[in-house]
């Protein structure tokens, strides 16, 4: 027992190095982690604030007349199909 605690006592400077230094390995490394998780709540901040946004656009379209706004879209729609379809077929009155 004596014979370690002999080895021991001049180890015990390293030692006490070596424990201060990963001390504050660990503490850096949890300040990082802090800042990566206020990052990510930020982003998570913005992102819901656009989507609250969406939701609130979709909320004014469907209260103000949404139906008919749907329809119109779909008119438009299908006005477009049809011009396309007169496009794609070839001219007959020209012959």
């Amino acid at each position: 027992m004596e014979g370690i605690l002999a080895l021991l006592i001049p180890l015990a400077p390293f030692i006490m190095v070596c424990f201060i230094v990963w001390t504050k390995h660990q503490r850096k490394m949890a300040e990082l982690q802090v800042q990566a998780t206020a990052e990510k709540a930020a982003q998570y901040a913005s992102h819901s604030r656009e989507l609250e946004e969406r939701v609130r656009v979709l909320e004014r379209i469907i209260t103000d007349g949404g139906y008919d706004t749907a329809l119109q879209i779909e008119a438009l729609r299908d006005a477009r199909s049809v011009e396309r379809q007169r496009s794609v077929e070839p001219d007959s009155s020209i012959n």
